[in-house]
């Protein structure tokens, strides 16, 4: 007797509701943040090529800090290991998050953001490095445009009004979080100077102390807040980039609820700390590090020069071709089908704004080029246009479909019953079928109230089955 074949299984479903209701604030606080990335990425350029250039120049130079512990640093340096600690803090609390209590907790449903987002690398790199074999260009540059910018995606679906269903929402969520640990390793393995053992073994021992604070249910930011400055500025000196720390320290957060506790303490402390990321830490970031020149001869080397063609290419195409490759072929020879309500125009359009990589590749771009100032300028430039392409093309793809998605993101968020829960996680709930009895009720008793009124004959059109 034959086996009985496995089971097709459908991706991008309707979310759990507490998994719909996590995604949602998540993503209105990094649109929010992304607006204002925007807003800074504007102020940058506009800045940097007005008669005001010297003093943006003069601004991001300026060094401030105490030199005996070797933080003499400057303005723009500040703001890249600095403030981008705390983004990358945020991350490994979303990081831990997906892997405890969101998509990735289950092998089988993490399989395919995975693999997408690992193509999704893969793909630009590969973009860049044939562009640079053949110009002759620098390889030094293959990891500018492997990374997403979720906020700055998000701000470009803000901004032409495209409403996403929450299925494709959270696969792009999840997406980005994949690709911020990616970008974590890539900066951690390929961008690490030369190590300074004593400060590493003390920022290792920092986190212990961390850790088992963590452990003891120690409360109190006055604890935690300096202990992870020293994690900090012990994780600079030894040479291994800043921004690790913040990740470790978010990983090491409890993400799962005991009882008694509405919200854990990961969860808690992403609410408190996420508004100062994204409506701080990076619109400062993207001031100091957009502004570069965009005259005609800038703008004209990007498709011309080998490292600024392959980071533009590899964001448009690499990343749009690996997100949407690594998806359909994971579906194929995992035998899982595309949820019925969506078709694989979306997945494509979706793997389009993915393209767009502006904060990480910003950072990666200054770290792949820091010995060149002038080829740093060009690449940051490059990412911005790939960027701003990146969306463009997104923008129209999606606004194809925008009926579509108004109308699923309309039947997910009904709620004809008032009861605070949309009605399509109700629909096996025998209360909710009694409620709509009686609104259907009051509904056809008012509508034969205003039939006597105005004298015309009543057509009763029935309860619900």
């Amino acid at each position: 007797m034959a086996a009985p074949k496995p089971t097709a299984r459908t991706f991008l479903t309707r979310l759990p509701l507490p998994e719909r209701t996590y995604v949602a604030d998540a993503l209105r606080a990094e649109t929010v943040g992304g607006v204002l990335l925007l807003v800074a990425a504007v102020a940058a350029l506009i800045w940097a090529n007005t008669p005001l250039a010297d003093s943006y120049a003069a601004v991001g130079d300026t060094h401030i800090g105490p030199a005996a512990l070797g933080l003499d640093l400057s303005v723009q340096h500040w703001a890249a290991d600095g403030l981008l600690a705390i983004f990358f803090f945020v991350a490994g609390i979303e990081l831990k998050r997906e892997l405890v209590a969101g998509e990735l907790r289950d092998p089988r449903a993490a399989a395919l953001p995975v693999i997408a987002a690992l193509c999704g690398m893969v793909a630009p790199a590969l973009v860049y490095a044939l562009v640079n074999s053949v110009g002759g260009g620098s390889l030094d540059g293959w990891a500018v445009p492997t990374a997403t910018d979720i906020a700055f995606a998000l701000a470009v679906l803000a901004v032409i009004g495209t409403s996403l269903p929450s299925a494709l929402r959270a696969f792009l969520l999840t997406l980005a979080v994949v690709d911020d640990l990616f970008a974590i390793l890539i900066i951690a393995i390929f961008f690490t100077s030369d190590l300074d053992f004593a400060a590493l073994g003390g920022a290792f021992a920092g986190l212990l102390i961390f850790w088992a604070l963590l452990r003891k249910e120690v409360r109190g930011w006055y604890v935690y807040v300096p202990l992870a400055l020293v994690i900090w500025a012990l994780m600079y000196n030894s040479g291994v980039h800043a921004t690790i720390a913040g990740v470790a320290m978010g990983l090491m957060l409890r993400c799962t609820r005991r009882d008694g506790e509405e919200h854990s303490p990961g969860a808690r402390i992403e609410h408190l700390v996420r508004p100062l990321s994204a409506g701080l830490a990076v619109p400062l970031f993207a001031l100091f590090s957009a502004g570069v020149s965009v005259s005609g001869g800038v703008l004209g080397d990007v498709f011309t020069k080998p490292e600024t063609l392959g980071v533009v290419l590899g964001l448009v195409v690499g990343k749009t071709l690996g997100i949407f490759g690594g998806t359909w072929l994971t579906a194929r020879f995992t035998r899982a089908e595309l949820n019925a309500d969506l078709a694989w125009a979306d997945l494509f359009a979706v793997a389009t704004l993915a393209g767009i990589g502006f904060t990480v590749s910003l950072l990666i771009g200054e770290l792949a080029f820091t010995g060149d100032p002038a080829l740093t300028d060009e690449v940051k430039a490059s990412v911005l246009v790939g960027s701003l392409i990146a969306a463009a093309l997104a923008g129209i793809l999606l606004k194809l479909r925008v009926r579509k998605y108004q109308a699923l993101l309309a039947e997910e968020e009904r709620d004809e019953d008032l009861s605070g829960v949309p009605d399509v996680y109700e629909m096996d709930d025998p209360d909710y079928h009694l409620r709509m009895a009686e609104i259907y009720e009051r509904k056809a008793a008012e509508h034969r109230r205003q039939a006597e009124v105005m004298g015309a004959p009543h057509k009763d059109d029935g309860r619900p089955a």
